[in-house]
């Protein structure tokens, strides 16, 4: 069954050209406002005495603004099945920079959750550049081009915690945000000045657009099960990710925002398993690779457990660190693996809907990462680290019944 809507995109002649010449502008864009998204997690710490946050509402930094670019997947980015492409595009990111400029500059905590959750909504451009990038793309290089896209969105997740991390230290976390706010500034402009208009070919109405995603939704299990099993991943990844910073500050490691960068930079050995997880579910084993990926997020946070664990003299210090940079590099590794395998799967089904199943996918997936950054704060009050794998292994657990129980997974 399938669910269309008028707005098939009019060829562009020059297509090969533009693809061949945007490609690594695309990805650069993509790399670069995905920061926003994780930054605020190992500057929980900062940000959250600057503006009187009490201990259960460090969280909430993280969750606002991944609530508002869940927000953004499934209101704005439909859009570009009826608005012309690059005029979209630039808008959003243009309303970007003054959010990101906002949480620069905020006073006060209630103005900052406000221009945190304009900066996730805003941050959905990421997800309007990928189609763009494959309708720019000729057909025989189309996965190629739109791989290298989401190559510079994972490095750039894989980088924000460092790199916030390192601004904080030596500037102060707001002028991460302002660094920020001008970057996006700069790429709007360039964007603007080289990507080709891209027009609908018809006009729908706003209204049946996003009719169609709850349409959708009902039609493919596939899109409910892969979602669910990626929500229940990033909850975990959000937990671990948003409390770890406050765990390193503390003895026996207290570590600094440069140590907590360098820490950070650990989970980029995650991205090597995406290509892996993407070979395994072509050779039919989506399933076992599934089940593998749930498996080593419950192994990275019993690790985690075990090396971050508040009874001194469990572990000398070097190896408590050693166990928690190894349990972040394990449940990273989950993390990506089922992610890859769920946009491999959906990606299978109504292929003339991969945009909307693209972004029905990452919205449902970014909620499971808010509730994730939601609990972690009162997880960590109330019972502190044990209390925060604790809550990380009931999310990792969550999804590993869920693919024991599912019989049905794409081969």
């Amino acid at each position: 069954m399938t669910t269309s809507v008028p707005g098939a995109v009019i060829p562009n002649p020059r297509s090969e050209r533009v693809a061949r010449g945007l490609t690594l502008i695309f990805a650069v864009v993509a790399g670069v406002i995905v920061l926003s998204l994780y930054a605020s997690q190992p500057l929980s710490g900062v940000i959250g005495p600057s503006l009187g946050f009490g201990g259960t509402e460090t969280g909430l930094v993280t969750t606002i603004t991944l609530l508002g670019y869940a927000a953004g997947l499934f209101l704005l980015v439909p859009l570009t099945d009826l608005a012309e492409n690059r005029a979209l595009i630039t808008r959003t990111l243009g309303a970007g920079v003054i959010a990101l400029a906002g949480a620069a500059a905020a006073p006060s905590a209630p103005l900052f959750l406000t221009a945190s959750f304009l900066v996730g909504v805003t941050a959905s451009a990421i997800q309007m550049l990928v189609p763009t990038a494959a309708a720019l793309a000729p057909v025989s290089e189309r996965g190629r081009v739109v791989g290298n896209v989401m190559s510079g969105l994972m490095l750039g997740i894989l980088l924000s915690r460092p790199a916030a991390s390192l601004v904080a230290e030596y500037a102060g976390w707001r002028w991460f945000y302002g660094i920020l706010a001008g970057l996006v500034a700069l790429l709007t402009i360039v964007l603007a000045r080289i990507v080709p208009e891209r027009h609908p070919s018809e006009i729908a109405s706003y209204p049946r657009l996003i009719a169609s995603l709850f349409a959708l939704l009902r039609q493919e299990p596939m899109l409910r099960r892969r979602s669910a099993s990626q929500g229940l991943c990033m909850g975990a990844f959000g937990v671990f990710w948003t409390s770890v910073a406050l765990r390193l500050a503390e003895p026996p490691f207290g570590l600094s925002q440069t140590g907590i960068a360098v820490f950070a930079l650990a989970g980029a050995a995650g991205a090597v398993v995406a290509p892996i997880a993407g070979r395994a579910g072509d050779r039919g084993l989506t399933r076992p690779a599934t089940i593998l990926a749930h498996l080593a997020i419950l192994g990275g946070m019993a690790l985690a457990a075990c090396g971050g664990a508040e009874v001194t003299g469990i572990l000398p210090a070097p190896l408590a660190l050693g166990a928690l940079v190894l349990a972040a590099v394990i449940l990273d590794l989950g993390v990506i693996g089922d992610q890859t395998l769920g946009r491999r799967a959906i990606n299978m089904v109504q292929t003339e809907a991969r945009g909307r199943l693209n972004g029905l996918f990452t919205g449902l997936f970014f909620i499971g990462a808010a509730a994730g950054s939601s609990v972690s704060g009162l997880a960590w009050v109330q019972s502190g680290w044990g209390g925060v794998c604790a809550v990380g292994a009931l999310f990792g657990g969550a999804a590993l019944v869920l693919s024991l129980t599912d019989g049905h997974q794409a081969a």
